[in-house]
């Protein structure tokens, strides 16, 4: 689209001053609302973004990537190939970028410190502002070494200084727990994943703790094994053995969370009148194909991008924010255990 200039009557580009006009802001802000920089609050970006989808308005980026020293891409860094993890990552990753007209250059690294090594150096040689790191694990990883701001989403760094966004997974499985507590389940197990990760790890800790502190502390469990339903169907063998009137199970994955409803209705169990079933991750591949779905803890991974990207462009601009950022999980209640 292009606005009518005067004189000769010839049409001219969009400028950066009809957007400013048409959102009712000082072009500075508007530019600022549209490279992602500055300290403006949601809406007003929102509406400069709005008036130059109306307008048309496309930047000059090579202008405007000379005039301020900035490339106006980003790199993401990644270790999950399946994307499990990464894709809603990335998602809020553009989410909160794209207003900006920043880009976004997904990088997978497949667990491959020499393929990371060289991703660092190809976005070195692009000159990207910054980058996002992230992963399919909550174990803290070595920080990555480049001379560009970075912001680690989900799987922290181990250097306490860096920036790094997680989730809170011990209030997500303490929740759930109180969720099976409140509907009146008093033999409860936990299932979950390998001791040797994190995320099992945390989780089970907060159950078992939270489960002692109610002073109905656990049936059985922590049962570890794999993040899988084959694993879920196993553990939930060898838990009948040992609490065959046990009235509630506490997963550690959608996926072993499944793999127990699958087994227990095998077995002529019900879920939920017989046995609660909750999992964790809300992954809906899981949790809705679950029968019945899944009730399970959501894990907010597109907000999680989404921080991570406001905190990098802060960091671009001079104003970094060390340390961890821990973001609320919450609970999704589905027929696992409310019938």
């Amino acid at each position: 689209m292009v606005v009518t200039g005067r004189g000769a009557g010839r049409a001219r580009p969009v400028r950066i001053v009809d957007v400013a006009a048409l959102a009712g802001v000082a072009p500075g802000t508007a530019s600022k609302a549209l490279s992602g920089s500055g300290q403006l609050r949601d809406e007003t970006r929102e509406r400069v973004r709005r008036a130059a989808e109306q307008l048309g308005f496309t930047p000059d980026g090579v202008g405007r990537a000379l005039s301020s020293g900035r490339s106006f891409t980003v790199g993401l860094l990644t270790t999950d190939s399946i994307g499990r993890f990464t894709l809603p990552v990335v998602l809020g990753v553009e989410d909160a970028l794209g207003a900006g007209d920043v880009a976004v250059l997904l990088c997978d690294t497949r667990d491959d410190p020499l393929r990371e090594r060289h991703h660092l150096r190809s976005l070195a040689a692009r000159r990207v502002d910054g980058v996002v790191v992230t992963g399919r694990r909550t174990d803290p990883r070595e920080p990555v070494r480049t001379d560009v701001p970075v912001v680690y989403a989900f799987q922290p760094s181990r250097r306490p200084e860096d920036t790094s966004v997680v989730v809170d997974e011990r209030g997500g499985a303490v929740a759930a727990l109180a969720h099976l507590h409140a509907l009146g389940r008093r033999r409860v197990a936990h299932i979950t994943g390998s001791e040797r990760h994190a995320a099992a790890r945390s989780r089970a800790e907060a159950v078992t703790a939270a489960a002692e502190g109610a002073g109905v502390p656990l049936v059985a469990g922590p049962l570890h094994g794999s993040w899988s339903e084959e694993w879920g169907r196993r553990a939930l063998d060898l838990l009948l053995r040992q609490v065959p009137d046990v009235d509630a199970v506490s997963c550690g994955s959608d996926q072993i969370a499944r793999g127990v409803c699958d087994r227990l209705r095998e077995l002529g169990r019900s879920v939920p009148d017989d046995v609660a079933v909750t999992g964790f991750d809300d992954w809906d591949v899981m949790a809705l194909a679950s029968r019945p779905p899944l009730t399970t803890v959501g894990l907010e991974m597109h907000e999680v991008g989404r921080t991570a990207a406001r905190l990098l462009l802060d960091a671009v601009a001079g104003r970094p924010r060390p340390g961890t950022v821990v973001l609320p999980t919450h609970l999704v209640v589905r027929g696992s255990t409310v019938g």
